[in-house]
């Protein structure tokens, strides 16, 4: 015995310079990556911290990061970059990489300890909002943002479909029967939640391979960077065809989801935790799972997003979440179940007696919560902490990428304070579950360094902000972002609202953004400072383009009262202003690539390998942002983006459409009607989302200098 021990001893000491070579290779690699060159004036040193720790320190003409694994070398050289060289990363590859050619040195050592373990990343709808249309080129640079800002979680669902396809044909199905049951590749979020079946199919046989080939590289990298990838479990959605092989089964078609036409058809069927199918398949597929991907132990399950459980019994909600814990834990006994919370805020129903019996159902500590939306809404303080299981202070941001000018940096940095303070030990991390990659990065990247106990107040991390977009410490700059921060950001905005990219019509919500005096003098004061960083630039045009946003709402208004009171006059001429402020909106917004569409789509085609299969992907690339889904009512415009063609080739269009026609009842002497008028929109969204809409772009033109014409031309 004594000497297997020696020898395990002896293998254990042998393997840590290894380790530790793995380790500073890995983030070497990172700093060759972002840097270049200039990564020769890094040196990375592993540490024996069994916590994550990292040092910061300067030994001659070299920055010496210390830590005790490439996770934590990656955050201290992120933290090195945003605090001495100003250089905020982006987490889009092209974004240039902008960094002083004399590294600062840092002045005596810096020690910095997580005060949190778990960094989660990523949503469901962020793989159909932003990211099904990526390669490994996009996905290494995320992956090297994710280690950046210490993320140690990122939910990893790319080229599940290929491990579902495995299993169904074990059960029989067909190549057909499978393909057909999946979703086109921009909607696969959804059907992974359980929501609809089948929209935009069948999906092609070479995406899923090309998609499993990319999920290995993915993962990876990601377990190079010490992350634990959070894979899928299965949730209780079978296939339509399953039921018709296997009689018998115990199962409930879900409530339908999404307002589609012929619903029945997109139906989605669950079964039951109960029936002993649902532990046969729940193996089958941690198997094969395992077997193409490895396995870190972290499930994600979401059985109910958005639709009804199949009961609120107490003792019956309880057995389910047990038998659905039992059946991953059989097929490996080292699972934890991970889960969002966002279907209990959401859904009717969810009283706290009927959470309790859900969420205890499942061992102690072995089913993590995602509190989903903290920025609004926290769970944990409603729940008990989620009645004893660890969960993950979430911030969401953005629905579908349309709220833009949000960054509540004041609820993010103190809300998770007092988490800290007060929910107790269950607290475990935080996390990011965005919808869509909102031009706001910056608000992600103080979400992570929550999870570290890094010093300075609030103040000092929104003057670091003005100083990476900036390039230097500049008191000017500092005033107008801190403003930007306290005086648009930090407001709350209406819920998953927008007016340009939503449909026309006499009777939209009324809801004018309360910011709107203090976004015209944001971008005003932010044309007077000077800065060729292109962090400031992309500033510029978001900025602007909200408030033309917002000088549209206002001229729509006016639209409408001189419709009330038949001023036919006053109408065409405020519709003239109307149709300019948004080609003008095209305009700026194609002066940075953030809102560009034509990266969109042509990321979208480069899929295909013949002319149909990269129109089936545009086709899916084009509705998921306008129409949606296939009805003229419901989902539409959820994902409305301010793109520049969009603008030009969309709404533009439509908002024509809809000025025109106004026009055109009161001079015949009619009423306009909302509903007739959306036929006729819906017609014209059908057309564009089956590609008989070209897609126009404006020229693009220098940021500031336009900025400055259209604010003396609307503003002054």
């Amino acid at each position: 015995m004594r000497k297997r021990l020696w020898a395990m001893a002896l293998m254990i000491v042998m393997a840590l310079p290894i380790m530790a070579a793995n380790d500073t290779s890995v983030a070497m690699g990172l700093a060759k990556r972002i840097l270049g060159t200039q990564a020769q004036h890094f040196v990375f040193r592993k540490t024996a911290d069994s916590h994550d720790t990292f040092t910061l320190e300067s030994s001659g003409t070299k920055i010496v990061i210390s830590a005790n694994n490439a996770n934590s070398m990656a955050m201290a050289l992120n933290y090195y970059l945003k605090n001495y060289c100003h250089t905020a990363i982006s987490w889009y590859k092209d974004d240039p990489i902008e960094i002083p050619t004399t590294l600062p040195a840092v002045s005596g050592k810096i020690t910095v300890k997580a005060r949190l373990p778990m960094r989660f990343f990523l949503n469901y709808c962020t793989y159909g909002y932003s990211m099904p249309w990526w390669t490994w080129r996009e996905w290494e640079h995320m992956i090297d943002w994710m280690a950046l800002n210490g993320v140690n979680m990122p939910l990893a669902l790319t080229g599940q479909e290929s491990t579902w396809y495995n299993v169904w044909r074990k059960f029989g199905l067909s190549d057909e029967d499978i393909r057909s049951f999946f979703s086109g590749p921009a909607y696969l979020g959804w059907h992974r939640m359980c929501n609809f079946d089948s929209f935009m199919g069948p999906l092609p046989k070479d995406w899923m391979n090309r998609q499993q080939a990319l999920q290995k590289r993915i993962l990876a990298r990601e377990r190079e960077f010490n992350m634990t990838p959070v894979l899928s479990g299965f949730a209780g959605h079978i296939p339509g065809k399953l039921i018709e092989k296997i009689p018998g089964l115990k199962y409930t078609d879900v409530s339908y989801w999404g307002h589609f036409n012929n619903p029945e058809r997109y139906r989605c069927h669950f079964l039951f935790a109960t029936d002993p199918m649902y532990a046969k398949i729940q193996r089958a597929f941690i198997e094969e799972q395992t077997r193409m991907y490895g396995t870190d132990h972290l499930y994600c399950i979401d059985p109910f997003n958005e639709v009804d459980p199949p009961t609120f019994n107490c003792d019956s909600l309880s057995m389910l979440s047990r038998s659905i814990y039992e059946s991953l834990a059989t097929a490996d006994k080292q699972a934890k179940w991970l889960q969002m919370s966002w279907t209990y805020k959401y859904m009717p129903g969810w009283t706290g007696e009927r959470l309790k019996a859900l969420f205890r159902g499942v061992p102690q500590d072995k089913l993590i919560m995602l509190d989903y939306w903290c920025e609004n809404v926290q769970m944990w303080k409603t729940t008990e902490a989620f009645y004893g299981q660890p969960f993950v202070w979430c911030y969401l941001n953005n629905f579908g990428g349309r709220n833009r000018l949000v960054a509540p940096t004041d609820r993010i940095y103190h809300y998770i304070d007092t988490t800290y303070a007060q929910a107790g030990p269950g607290f475990k991390g935080v996390g990011a579950t965005l919808e869509a990659l909102d031009v706001n990065q910056f608000a992600f990247g103080m979400l992570f360094d929550k999870a570290w106990a890094i010093p300075g107040s609030l103040t000092d991390w929104r003057n670091s902000l003005a100083d990476q977009r900036m390039g230097r410490v500049d008191s000017t700059a500092r005033k107008v972002y801190n403003d930007y921060c306290t005086q648009v950001l930090d407001v709350p905005r209406p819920y998953n609202y927008t007016f340009v990219e939503s449909r026309p019509g006499m009777g939209k919500r009324d809801k004018c953004t309360p910011t709107r005096e203090a976004q015209n003098e944001i971008w005003h004061r932010l044309m007077q400072l000077q800065s060729d960083r292109d962090g400031f630039k992309m500033d510029i045009v978001n900025v602007g383009r909200q408030c033309l946003e917002e000088h549209f709402y206002v001229l729509w208004r006016k639209f409408r009262v001189a419709y009330d009171v038949y001023d036919l006059q006053g109408m065409r001429s405020i519709g003239k202003e109307m149709k300019e402020v948004l080609r003008d909106e095209a305009a700026l917004t194609a002066c940075h690539p953030t809102f560009s569409l034509k990266r969109w789509i042509d990321d979208a085609r480069r899929w295909g390998r013949t002319p149909e299969e990269k129109n089936y992907y545009e086709r899916n690339a084009r509705r998921i942002l306008t129409l949606w889904n296939n009805n003229l009512s419901g989902l539409n415009d959820y994902a409305g983006r301010p793109w520049d063609g969009l603008l030009q080739s969309f709404y533009l269009p439509r908002w024509s459409m809809y000025i025109d026609q106004a026009i055109s009842c009161r001079e015949q002497g009619k009423d306009f009607s909302d509903d007739e008028f959306a036929k006729t929109c819906y017609q014209f969204e059908e057309k564009f989302c089956e590609l008989q809409v070209p897609i126009e772009y404006p020229q693009k033109q220098d940021a500031v200098a336009l900025s400055k014409q259209l604010y003396a031309k609307y503003f002054q």
